[in-house]
């Protein structure tokens, strides 16, 4: 499998990688299939199923406390966020979309921890439904390149 630069031939190894996967049950059809695609592409990189750890909150807002929790715990090389905040007819979207991401980015700056944010944010079902498997699969390649770049910097 190529890695997330499309234009590139380094393969990417996440043999020995140790990764967190925090998954929203928000609109769980589509987390759900965002998560196959994402252990699909592990796999593909050698990801054993045994290093990946999957826990579920309720919905996107939950997810950077979560990985937050699995950051200091210090087992892991990479986490994943997985989520989809659809927009509704209020400004409720705007806020989750925003501060999800947010506080996504803040963990991984805080905490020192390559963190892929899988978290789709789209006007309508069939968006997220179209854009589910590669940014499931995109997720993990992010995961395992960041993973590795970090180490061999460190």
């Amino acid at each position: 499998m190529q890695n997330a630069d499309k234009g590139s031939t380094r393969a990417l190894s996440g043999k020995n990688l140790r990764i967190g996967i925090v998954q929203a049950r928000f609109n769980a059809g589509i987390t759900d299939a965002l998560v196959e695609a994402c252990l699909r592409a592990l796999a593909d990189l050698e990801v054993a199923p045994h290093d990946i750890t999957r826990i579920q909150v309720p919905g996107a807002l939950e997810i950077p406390v979560a990985l937050q929790a699995m950051a200091k715990g210090g087992d892991f090389d990479a986490l994943i966020a997985i989520g989809c905040v659809i927009r509704g007819e209020t400004y409720h979207f705007e806020l989750v979309a925003n501060e999800s991401s947010n506080g996504v980015s803040r963990v991984a700056l805080d905490c020192e921890i390559p963190i892929a944010n899988a978290i789709l944010t789209t006007e309508n079902l069939e968006q997220a439904i179209a854009r589910q498997n590669e940014k499931g699969r995109d997720a993990a390649c992010v995961a395992v390149e960041m993973a590795n770049l970090l180490e061999t910097i460190s």
